[in-house]
C-alpha cells in the first residue's frame, strides 16, 4: 500500500519547508527510483533519500546517522523539573546545586524522563529508546535502572 502526501508532492514539501527555514532533517522514503529523482531530492533540500522497497535495519542506521549528524532537533542547554537540572552540553546532572554522577545508561534514562516530563511514558518506550531493539537485555533492565536512579536521587 502506498501512502501518498496530501495535495502536494514531496518535493514541493520539501521546498516549502526549507524556504520557511525548517532545519529538521529530512529522509525522503519514496518508490522514485530514478537518479533525477534522488538528485533532484537531495539537491532542494532532503538530507537523505530511501528508495522502497528496503530493508529496515538500514532505515535505522540512516535515521540514526542523521541524529547524530544533526544532533537532536530543538535540543534544549538545559532540561530540569523540580530540583535536577542537565546541563545537556557537557552532560552534567546537579540536583538541588550539587553534581550527580551517572553511568551513560542512567543518565539516557534520566534525560529521557526529564525531556517527557509530566508524560507517561512505557516501559517498552524507554527500552525502546534506551536500550534499543536489537538490545540482548530483557525489559525488566528498565525497572532495574528506574530503582537505580532513584537510589541516587534520593
Amino acid at each position: 500500500m502506498d501512502i501518498m502526501l496530501p495535495k502536494v508532492d514531496g518535493i514541493t514539501f520539501i521546498q516549502e519547508l526549507r524556504k520557511q527555514r525548517v532545519a529538521t532533517p529530512i529522509l525522503c522514503l519514496t518508490a522514485k527510483d530514478g537518479l533525477n529523482d534522488r538528485v533532484k531530492g537531495l539537491t532542494i533540500g532532503a538530507d537523505d533519500y530511501v528508495v522502497k522497497p528496503f530493508e529496515i535495519p538500514e532505515l535505522i542506521v540512516r535515521v540514526k546517522v542523521l541524529l547524530r549528524r544533526y544532533g537532536k532537533v530543538n535540543q534544549e542547554e538545559q532540561i530540569s523539573y523540580g530540583p535536577i537540572a542537565i546541563q545537556v552540553r557537557n552532560r552534567t546532572i546537579t540536583v538541588t546545586g550539587e553534581e550527580l554522577t551517572l553511568t551513560e545508561k542512567e543518565y539516557e534514562l534520566l534525560e529521557y524522563l526529564l525531556m517527557n516530563k509530566e508524560q507517561i511514558v512505557t516501559k517498552e518506550q524507554i527500552y525502546n529508546r534506551i536500550w534499543g531493539l536489537d538490545s540482548e537485555a530483557g525489559i525488566g533492565i528498565v525497572e532495574l535502572y528506574v530503582h537505580y536512579l532513584r537510589k541516587k536521587l534520593s
